[in-house]
């Protein structure tokens, strides 16, 4: 049945690349919404914490400033990654007389979009990942981060990084429903169409998983007893130890250049059967041509064009 995908909070993966007959509610003269449009668009901070880039089209739109492109305010987006340029300016075409100056001069900026933002903030999984990584785990590479953390509201970490050529006979399906505490709208499928212990709950969402021939679903839930003592003793352990542990927890695990990690899904020859997951072929075909991937694949740093600066 072509339906059941159908039964959804708000589909995540629906919506990654924009229909060619999408209607925008927003004014996005400088195409900010292309990526910003995502739920679950999460930034990892050093100190533990996360900042949130996701904007809901509709509630932006609005919203007070729903009919201000983006960068009349924020003034030094010129490229990506545009990671520390977060200067605000609300005295460009706005705000110019003195009274609403004073009266703005102290409003607490980062509050203005948090109305208009959807992310998780907990994910009951049973894996040995979460034992050592963060929700959003991904924070090295500043271009792709937070796209890349995007991904864990509608997979499992092994959909991406797990060695498949150890598997003889493996395929993608939705795994049961998981519970998830939500931020704004709650996002993502909550149905698995392969089994009855889908929840109908808000907050329970089923994600992609790998499962192999005869083994069911592959996860490494069998190493969270190890990876709990490996960090209640990782301090006190030699360079050697920790570089050996490491290496066990990460013996089914590939780390992949993002190109390569992009193309084995979006791609005419994706790893993933869109179509055998739920997606009717208006949506594979836009998974498929992710009209984002040529950016985060084809430069390091993307200068916007000047046509596009307001």
């Amino acid at each position: 049945m072509k339906t059941f995908i159908l039964l959804i909070l708000t589909v995540l993966i629906g919506w990654i690349g924009p229909d060619a007959d999408s209607v925008s509610f927003a004014l996005d003269e400088g195409g900010c919404l292309t990526c910003h449009r995502f739920p679950g668009l999460v930034r990892h901070e050093k100190d533990g914490g996360f900042k949130v880039l996701h904007i809901d089209e509709v509630k932006y739109a609005r919203s007070a400033h729903g009919k201000t492109d983006c960068r009349q305010c924020h003034i030094r987006v010129t490229k990506v990654p545009h990671t520390g340029e977060t200067t605000v300016n609300c005295n460009t075409q706005c705000h110019l007389k003195v009274k609403e100056k004073d009266r703005i001069k102290n409003f607490p900026l980062k509050s203005i979009h948090k109305k208009e933002q959807s992310f998780i903030t907990r994910l009951d999984d049973e894996s040995a990942c979460r034992v050592c990584h963060p929700l959003y785990p991904h924070s090295d590479n500043k271009l792709v981060r937070a796209l890349l953390n995007m991904h864990t509201g509608f997979m499992l970490c092994e959909v991406c990084h797990l060695k498949k050529e150890n598997l003889a006979d493996y395929t993608f399906a939705w795994n049961d429903t998981e519970n998830a505490t939500f931020s704004g709208e709650p996002f993502g499928t909550y149905y698995n169409p392969k089994t009855t212990k889908a929840q109908t709950s808000e907050h329970f969402i089923s994600r992609i998983a790998v499962f192999a021939k005869n083994k069911g679903l592959i996860t490494d839930s069998e190493d969270i007893p190890k990876a709990k003592e490996f960090l209640q003793k990782e301090k006190n352990m030699s360079a050697d130890q920790k570089a050996k542990a490491l290496d066990f927890f990460h013996r089914h695990i590939a780390k992949k250049e993002i190109s390569v990690a992009c193309d084995e899904c979006h791609s005419k020859h994706s790893i993933l059967d869109f179509r055998h997951l739920g997606f009717d072929a208006k949506k594979t075909h836009n998974l498929m041509v992710l009209n984002i991937k040529g950016l985060v694949t084809k430069y390091e740093t993307f200068y916007f064009p000047q046509m596009l600066r307001p």
